[in-house]
């Protein structure tokens, strides 16, 4: 495990963008995408072609988040959060700290204790679906525990993946830079 955060240089075009989320999309990945006027909630299906232009969205799964913005003539900037080591094709955000002959990683991430939280991801918590802190209710996966109180009170024991969060931090400064979402696989 290496943490690693980084950015495309140039803006994407919309079958660029779509080509790199196949290309990082694992089994379970999930999609929360925003337009001017709704929210998709957290769904399993990647974006298409008609779902473009949108604001901003991203995709997440246990090992990454990608993060895309709409910047102009349908391009979108990205950015890159994970675990899984560098990507050449990605700029990084930061480089390795180097101080008196010591090399030092630019990022760590927390949780780091893989057996307290094998899957480097703190516990993340979903809406009640009569919460009125939205005007309409959120959608969440059937396929994806979203941890609600009432469940864990039942302690009913599930194999789906449950949401979670991770903090990247920046080694030189100890601030936590982003937070992405991921999940913890059974």
């Amino acid at each position: 495990m290496k943490p690693f955060v980084g950015y495309k240089k140039e803006p994407l075009s919309v079958s660029q963008l779509l080509e790199l989320i196949a290309q990082l999309a694992i089994e379970p990945s999930y999609y929360f995408l925003r337009w001017t006027y709704k929210v998709s909630g957290i769904v399993e299906q990647p974006p298409t072609n008609i779902d473009f232009p949108m604001i901003e969205g991203q995709m997440f799964n246990h090992e990454c988040e990608l993060r895309w913005k709409h910047k102009r003539q349908n391009t979108y900037e990205v950015l890159l959060l994970t675990i899984a080591d560098k990507h050449d094709d990605f700029t990084p955000v930061k480089e390795t700290i180097k101080k008196a002959g010591d090399e030092k990683e630019a990022w760590r991430i927390e949780p780091n204790n893989p057996q307290i939280f094998p899957s480097y991801g703190y516990p993340a918590y979903g809406y009640r679906p009569d919460t009125t802190r939205f005007p309409k209710k959120l959608i969440f996966p059937d396929s994806l525990d979203i941890r609600l109180k009432e469940e864990e009170i039942k302690e009913e024991k599930n194999n789906k993946p449950k949401l979670a969060q991770r903090y990247f931090i920046d080694n030189e400064t100890s601030t936590v830079q982003f937070v992405a979402l991921t999940v913890e696989v059974a």
